[in-house]
Formats: C-alpha cells, sequence, structure tokens
C-alpha cells in the first residue's frame, strides 16, 4: 500500500471512529435529551438522507471536474459544521438545519474517497484497498460507538455536546490528512477532465452493465442495510422476542464476522469472477433470512430462537465482507477514466435511496405486522440479487468480471477504461 493511500485509509479510519461516536444515539439524543419528541427526530433523520440524495447527483460532476481533493476536502468541513451544530442545536429548526448539512456532507465525502482510492491503487491492489478501507470503517464505528456508549448520560446534554465535538474534529482531521496526499502522476494525467469531452449521466445511462449494477445494488442495500434499523430489529424484538441489549449483541456479531472474515476470505474473492461472488451473496443472504423467519417460529427455546436469530447478523456480515472488495472496484473498472467520480456518485445516490426507501418498507410492514409477508418479500430479494449479478456478468467483459485471470501481467495501469465505455464515447466524440 502506497503512502498516499495509507493516508487516506487513516483518515477514514479517524471518521469512521468519530462517526461511531454518535450514529448510535442521533434518535435518542433529539427525542429525548433534547426533549424535542420522536415526530422532530424522525423529521432530523429524513432531512439527513434527503440532504444526501440533493447533493449526490451534483457530487460526481465536481470530482471529475476539479478532482477529489478539494471535493472531499469540502465535504469534510460541511460534515464537521453539522456535527458541530448538533451538538449545540437546542430547537427543532437547528437540530434538522445540522442534520441536513452533516447529511450533504458526508454523501460528498464517500464518492470522494472512493475516487482517490480508484486513483491511488492499481487494478490488482484495488480490492484489497476497498476491503482496507470497509474493515477500517466497520472498526472505526464499532469502537465508536462502543466509547460513546460509555460516555453517554442522558441526564447530562453536554455529554453529547462532547461527543458530537469529537466528531466534527475527526471530520477536520480527515480533510487536513487528505489535504496532504499526494496523488500519482499517471492518475492526474489519464484522469483530467476535458470541457469538449461529453459525459454526464447521459452517457453513464447508456452503459448497460453499470445500469444493470446500480439496479443490483438498489436490490443489495435495501434487502440488507435497509432492514437493519427498521423491520429487521422489529422482527427480532416482536417475533423472535430478544431483549434490547440482545440486538446489540446480534449487531457485534455482525461487525465481528466483518472483522475477522475480511482479509481471511479476500485471496478466495479477489480471484474469482466478480458476477458470482455477488451471486453468492445473494444465497447466503437468503439463508439468512430464512434463519431469521425460522427463530420467529421456535417457540420452546428462547435460546436456540435467539441463536437463530444471532446468526441472521453474523450471515449478512460475511456477505458484506465478500461485497466490500468485488463491488467498488467493479464500479472504478466500468467507469471511463474521466468519469470515476460521476460513476461513484451515481453508486452512493442509488444506496441513499435503497437506505431511504428500505426503512420505510420495513417499518410499514412492521406496524402491520406483516411479518410472514415481510421476510418472504425479502427472501425474495436476495435470490434476485443472485438473478441479477448472474444476468450482469453475461455483459461483463472478461476483465471486468475478473482482472486477475484477464491481466497478463502482474503491473497494471491505474485506471483502465471500461470496453463499453470506451464504445461508447466514440460515437460521441465523433
Amino acid at each position: 500500500m502506497g503512502a498516499a493511500l495509507r493516508r487516506i485509509q487513516l483518515g477514514n479510519a479517524l471518521s469512521a471512529f468519530g462517526n461511531g461516536f454518535t450514529v448510535p444515539f442521533l434518535f435518542i439524543y433529539v427525542a429525548q435529551v433534547r426533549e424535542l419528541g420522536a415526530t422532530t427526530a424522525g423529521v432530523a433523520l429524513t432531512a439527513y438522507a434527503v440532504a444526501a440524495l440533493c447533493v449526490l447527483p451534483f457530487t460526481g460532476r465536481a470530482i471529475d471536474q476539479r478532482g477529489p481533493l478539494p471535493v472531499v476536502m469540502t465535504g469534510a468541513v460541511l460534515a464537521s459544521m453539522g456535527a458541530l451544530g448538533f451538538g449545540l442545536a437546542s430547537s427543532a429548526a437547528t437540530v434538522v438545519a445540522a442534520s441536513a448539512v452533516m447529511g450533504a456532507g458526508v454523501a460528498i465525502i464517500a464518492p470522494s474517497l472512493a475516487t482517490l482510492i480508484v486513483w491511488c491503487s492499481t487494478t490488482k491492489t484495488r480490492s484489497r484497498a476497498f476491503a482496507t478501507q470497509f474493515f477500517l470503517n466497520n472498526l472505526g464505528l464499532g469502537i465508536g460507538g462502543l466509547i460513546g456508549g460509555l460516555m453517554v448520560d442522558t441526564s447530562r446534554p453536554d455529554s453529547f455536546t462532547l461527543l458530537f465535538s469529537i466528531e466534527a474534529v475527526m471530520f477536520l482531521v480527515l480533510g487536513a490528512v487528505v489535504a496532504t496526499v499526494r496523488l500519482p502522476r499517471t492518475s492526474r494525467i489519464e484522469s483530467a477532465p476535458s470541457d469538449k469531452a461529453p459525459g454526464g449521466w447521459r452517457l453513464l445511462l447508456k452503459d448497460r452493465a453499470m445500469v444493470q449494477l446500480c439496479v443490483l445494488g438498489g436490490v443489495m442495500f435495501f434487502a440488507c442495510y435497509g432492514q437493519f434499523e427498521s423491520g429487521l430489529a422489529a422482527f427480532a424484538t416482536e417475533v423472535t422476542r430478544i431483549q434490547p441489549a440482545t440486538l446489540g449483541i446480534a449487531l457485534a456479531a455482525n461487525t465481528a464476522v466483518i472483522v475477522a472474515a475480511q482479509f481471511l476470505i479476500l485471496k478466495t474473492v479477489e480471484r474469482r469472477r466478480r458476477s458470482r461472488v455477488i451471486a453468492a451473496v445473494g444465497l447466503i443472504w437468503t439463508v439468512a433470512w430464512i434463519a431469521a423467519g425460522v427463530s420467529g417460529l421456535i417457540h420452546g427455546s428462547h435460546a436456540v430462537a435467539t441463536v437463530t436469530l444471532i446468526s441472521t447478523y453474523a450471515l449478512f456480515g460475511l456477505g458484506e465482507a465478500m461485497l466490500s472488495p468485488t463491488v467498488a472496484p467493479l464500479v472504478a473498472d466500468l467507469a471511463p477514466a474521466r468519469m470515476i467520480g460521476q460513476y461513484n456518485s451515481a453508486f452512493a445516490l442509488v444506496k441513499q435511496l435503497a437506505l431511504a426507501i428500505g426503512p420505510a418498507v420495513g417499518g410499514l410492514m412492521a406496524g402491520a405486522g406483516m411479518w410472514g409477508a415481510y421476510i418472504g418479500m425479502l427472501v425474495a430479494f436476495s435470490l434476485g440479487i443472485t438473478w441479477l449479478a448472474l444476468r450482469m456478468g453475461r455483459r461483463l467483459t472478461p476483465f471486468q468480471d475478473n482482472p486477475h485471470a484477464a491481466l497478463p501481467s502482474p503491473t497494471a495501469p491505474i485506471l483502465r477504461p471500461a470496453a463499453p465505455a470506451q464504445q461508447l464515447e466514440a460515437p460521441v466524440g465523433a
């Protein structure tokens, strides 16, 4: 791992640590500590998601035109202002405003960091780079959440102000660390934007492989992350009837599997066809949702039901560990060199949409008590991941699907535009 990439990963880990301080406590802070009520807390979280959706369509273009460094620093400053505003806010209006600013900043950071990782890695090191980022994210969130939980006191608002202040500092540290990165010269040359070159959403939407990957990503994020804080949590407490503290253990099991398995399975995953790896994740998550359903049917042994449900979270973690070195590098290899930022932002937008829709659907079905339909829907979505992945695989080039097998030499270029994207660009520039 080069010096530039190490700095990027360090900044990313520190910001994840800061996020872990506050993310688990946002709802409690607004609703109980500031005594603004559950409705205001819901509006604040919605503002966070809406702000992210609003800025992402423009973030990619800014990255490709200005470069990822100034964009990620802008996002870090915004996120820091939002976090500090959260800690100082005492009214509904200021809480919602701070949430929107932080949501916009965090949304800008994600595709900018992804683009920096692409620029500072080669085709053969990219999977490990993204796996490392995912590993550090989860480790930082886990440690931050653990320490934050020990520091907070709902009777003392200033304890939460301290947490949000630490998070604000961590975002600024991310910006400062990234500012010291010296990008490889080749990445600047190959990725230099051209004012005359066509691009943007029109060209991206012509890339059928990328469109299929975005659809696949939406289904994946809906079926996994989009259910953690709503439908799955409600199912666990209301149907399996585990205690909220046990739910924390289940989430810890998810993180533990990611941390333990990430580098153990990396060599196996990065040498397999990416479409087949994603298809396998769909099957693993199918088993996970079936296990969740079974946990709700076991009435004779609460311990067995609890272990079965915890295994659901663990299986999700295994799938996540398989996806981290697979999906983000695939986005990079599909993109033309001058549109890396646009492609990363498009995929981040799909993820944000799924994370907005998923909890809403899960919450509605949970509120209506439609548990059988809920589990059945998510089993179908997980099987859909497998089908969509195999279908997408037929459209990928050998290089895109398995660059380790396709590249004839151990040395790969910093950026290699995908074959379909090159074909798309040729007629437009003619």
